[in-house]
């Protein structure tokens, strides 16, 4: 633990230390597991949980998420559920990053601004 910032509120705390809240951190999570689905680096079958929507004429990025066959019955806060959403609405240089860490890099600037 941190000696020092018990007196401030998590908030500040988390500013002080150029930390995510943890509510920021499960959405960086959630889309991070999301591009290595769609990248192809998770042994996992993606397909199964979402399909992409390629389009050149969308707003945004054009790899827009839908809901997968076996998910569309699913509970809202399951995980490709709750992240097409956050995931629709990134930036095109984001979603189109080359690399994973690249990726990070964009996302982190975003989720700044985000929730």
């Amino acid at each position: 633990m941190v000696r020092g910032p018990e007196h401030l509120s998590y908030e500040e705390r988390l500013s002080e230390l150029g930390l995510f809240s943890l509510k920021k951190r499960r959405l960086r999570g959630d889309l991070l597991n999301a591009y290595k689905y769609l990248k192809g680096g998770c042994q996992e079958d993606g397909s199964r949980l979402f399909s992409v929507l390629p389009r050149d004429k969308t707003r945004g990025n054009r790899h827009k998420l839908k809901p997968g066959k076996c998910q569309r019955n699913m509970k809202k806060n399951f995980f490709p559920l709750s992240v097409m959403e956050h995931w629709n609405r990134l930036p095109r240089e984001v979603v189109e990053s080359p690399s994973l860490e690249i990726f990070k890099t964009h996302q982190d600037k975003v989720l700044c601004s985000l929730l």
